[in-house]
């Protein structure tokens, strides 16, 4: 038994400890901004001008996060623009004041300095079908109130938009491994099997666990998961993230869906403490 328990122990530290480890001594080599107001918090350009889009278009994106935490957390966002709109609507929730935010950063901005990345796109007809759900489920967001943001456990930024993933499941994407407060469900003991079929098991985000069709298999520890994607192979490790294929599903225009019942920045508000 004891040796059973040594493997054991090895084993997490192994696939747990040191990529967070790694994690940590590879950010703090990384030449980037010590305050927010030295950030750079412009659009990356990785967007193109809504205007240029004729076709609705929804889009999930993430960036690291600033300070110590940039080693193992992202900051994520969801932006969307109608067919034929001129603008991109962009929501997130961030760590000072009222956490839901509207359009009060570049759709594509940098976040502390830190290169977004798109995570999922649908375009077209599927895009529009999602829109308005998505605005129904931000509308509904239960922690929008003025002091209901917390950086750690939850609700965070992260916890925003993994609701939203849940509650709205037809991007079929998740957050990445590093997105600390993604698993938050709420206080205390939660369980939930959310509207794609993935369960979600959760110790007031502490630790938990899921497993389905998008998730694949999980643990979760403290903000961090580890766990293996069987849908688009990869592993997925603590601190440092996807290790195998990529998880940028697009949706494209043709794909039927049922009917629901930034070009340059849209203005940049103070930063956020803690996101």
């Amino acid at each position: 038994m004891l040796f059973l328990l040594l493997r054991a122990a090895l084993l997490f530290v192994a696939l747990f400890v040191v990529p967070v480890l790694a994690s940590l001594v590879w950010w703090a080599n990384v030449d980037r901004p010590r305050l927010w107001n030295a950030a750079d918090w412009s659009s990356a350009a990785i967007l193109p001008p809504a205007a240029a889009v004729p076709e609705a278009r929804v889009h999930v994106l993430a960036a690291r996060t600033g300070g110590l935490k940039g080693a193992v957390s992202v900051h994520s966002w969801i932006v969307w623009k109608r067919e034929g709109a001129a603008r991109w609507t962009r929501h997130d929730v961030v760590g000072w004041g009222r956490p839901l935010r509207r359009d009060a950063y570049a759709a594509d901005g940098r976040w502390y300095s830190n290169e977004p990345s798109v995570l999922a796109t649908a375009t077209g007809a599927r895009a529009a079908a999602m829109i308005p759900k998505l605005e129904a489920e931000v509308a509904a967001y239960p922690f929008a109130a003025r002091g209901d943001y917390r950086i750690f456990p939850g609700p965070n930024s992260n916890t925003f938009v993994a609701h939203l993933l849940r509650r709205v499941p037809e991007l079929g994407a998740t957050l990445p491994p590093i997105a600390a407060g993604k698993d938050w469900l709420g206080p205390g003991i939660q369980m939930l099997r959310d509207a794609g079929g993935d369960l979600h098991l959760s110790f007031g985000g502490w630790a938990g666990a899921s497993a389905g069709p998008r998730t694949g298999i999980e643990l979760h520890l403290l903000g961090q998961t580890l766990g293996v994607d069987l849908r688009r192979p990869a592993l997925k490790l603590p601190g440092v993230g996807r290790v195998g294929m990529a998880e940028v599903p697009r949706i494209d225009a043709a794909a039927p869906v049922a009917a629901a019942p930034a070009d340059a920045a849209n203005g940049i508000a103070p930063p956020p403490q803690g996101s």
